[in-house]
């Protein structure tokens, strides 16, 4: 019997031929992966070569730039160099159009292009797949579904809900600003739209604003935790109670139904009701579009009157003409307060809560000025651009109220607080009724002026937030021994 000795010189020379050929596999991968890299960017150039924009590294992109100055002090740069719309490279590979005019915001808006999937899948573990990123026709279908939830003998009841977390929220600031004026109003401002939209998502009879660990600032996943937690619960207990005897009538016949109530009852076309996931997609939908961009918005609101005293004083007095000595406000106040409005939209368009929205085209596009973009190209339609654009809003950045005056003319398309065309914010209504009751009432009791030694900074993280907070100082106006002159 023979026995075959495997010498070491052998045993060598064969790791290193396979050596070689793992070598060369990766040279491969890696020609092609070059290839790709360079076709694609060779088609991204031709693409977007209509659209000029600032030089851009190779591979890096406009990195660099944004490195050095934050981004919406850059867009301003932008608006005034480029017209209508610039490119932006993230890097060699990857790049999108920034639109900020009216007549490119209104062309794109009124297409049905997806949303960018790598932008907006983080969302999905977050909200599930609600009217906010669903697509095609069950975007549909559920738009058209949900839509009666929002009619204005629904919303009319919210308003007492909307009231009384606002004034929770203003005592609890009565207290702080007894030790010091000075205020970061934000986290306060967020904690008390969450708090409305959980009274009028799930009828929650609590407030989360008075919960001693999200006032100690661990909102942000407290709240999370909470609203997910009680979203499957409520469901869960709500559709139970509905199927015992006579439960579903009397809740019919309820002078107030809460969100959940109404997507419940809602039927789609085919008669079939919506799933638990879906159910829970859409609350946490109306959550989260509900509660952080109205908080943005409110923060901002009362930072710009903060800025501005001669505009809040005659906002107060209209209010106060309005209510009287009364701080309770209903549905039929909203509609009689005018000045204050035309404050509130001139906030809106200096500060848009959702500062930007971004598509993915679906097939080419030619503008009204003749440039065009092929089908896979990613636009940002930038709100906060359009809205400080000086093509479009003259002197943009000054505080100008009359802009909203009655009778005041300007593009279908030039102001978008609440996005445009068929998807626009189901619950703008829902956000302005809030915004209003919030500056009305605070207005009531509160003098505001801006924090000389904490200027915000607006950055755009998925709403339009500051970097170091939004600070104000307060005064309780029904304090006699309050001094105005300190403020």
């Amino acid at each position: 019997m023979s026995v075959y000795v495997l010498s070491p010189t052998r045993a060598l020379g064969g790791v290193s031929g396979l050596l070689q050929v793992v070598s060369l596999l990766g040279l491969v991968l890696l020609l092609l992966k070059l290839a790709q890299f360079y076709l694609r960017r060779q088609w991204l150039l031709k693409a977007l070569h209509q659209f000029p924009c600032p030089p851009s590294h190779w591979f890096y992109g406009h990195k660099k730039e944004y490195q050095e100055e934050s981004e919406l002090p850059l867009l301003l740069k932008r608006l005034e160099k480029y017209p209508s719309a610039c490119v932006r490279w993230l890097w060699g590979t990857r790049a999108f159009v920034l639109v900020y005019d009216p007549d490119y915001m209104k062309m794109v808006l009124g297409r049905s292009d997806p949303k960018p999937h790598r932008t907006y899948k983080y969302l999905t573990p977050w909200i599930g797949k609600g009217l906010l990123l669903l697509e095609g026709q069950t975007w549909f279908q559920h738009r058209r579904m949900l839509t009666p939830a929002f009619h204005y003998d629904i919303l009319k009841p919210y308003v007492g809900l909307m009231a009384d977390s606002v004034r929770v929220m203003l005592d609890n600031w009565e207290e702080l600003v007894s030790q010091d004026s000075h205020l970061e109003i934000f986290e306060h401002v967020s904690l008390m739209t969450l708090d409305t939209i959980m009274k009028c998502a799930f009828s929650y009879q609590g407030s989360v604003q008075t919960d001693r660990l999200t006032r100690e600032g661990r909102r942000n996943h407290q709240a999370c935790q909470l609203t997910h937690q009680h979203t499957d619960a409520v469901i869960k207990e709500r559709k139970a109670h509905l199927q015992k005897e006579g439960e579903l009538e009397k809740m019919r016949s309820r002078r107030h139904l809460d969100f959940l109530d109404i997507l419940l009852f809602a039927k789609m076309e085919n008669g079939s009701s919506l799933s638990d996931e879906d159910l829970r997609a859409e609350v946490d939908t109306f959550m989260f579009e509900g509660h952080d961009t109205t908080a943005s918005g409110i923060s901002w609101i009362l930072y710009a009157l903060a800025s501005h005293p001669k505009h809040q004083q005659r906002c107060r007095e209209e209010i106060q003409s309005l209510l009287g000595d009364d701080t309770s406000i209903t549905w039929d106040h909203l509609d009689q307060m005018p000045y204050t409005t035309m404050c509130i939209k001139e906030a809106l368009r200096l500060y848009p809560p959702v500062p930007a929205i971004g598509r993915e085209l679906s097939k080419p596009i030619t503008f009204p000025d003749g440039r065009s973009l092929p089908a896979g190209i990613l636009v940002s339609l930038s709100f906060y651009g359009l809205h400080h654009n000086p093509n479009v809003w003259l002197n943009p950045e000054v505080f100008d109220p009359s802009r909203f005056a009655p009778g005041s003319t300007r593009h279908s398309h030039a102001f978008l607080p609440f996005s445009g065309g068929s998807r626009n914010c189901i619950g703008k209504q829902f956000a302005m009724n809030e915004l209003k009751v919030a500056v009305a009432l605070t207005l009531l009791r509160f003098e505001l002026s801006p924090d000389p030694f904490k200027v915000p900074v607006p950055t755009p993280v998925m709403v339009l937030r500051s970097k170091n907070g939004i600070h104000l100082q307060l005064r309780k106006l029904s304090d006699p021994d309050g001094d105005k002159d300190k403020l």
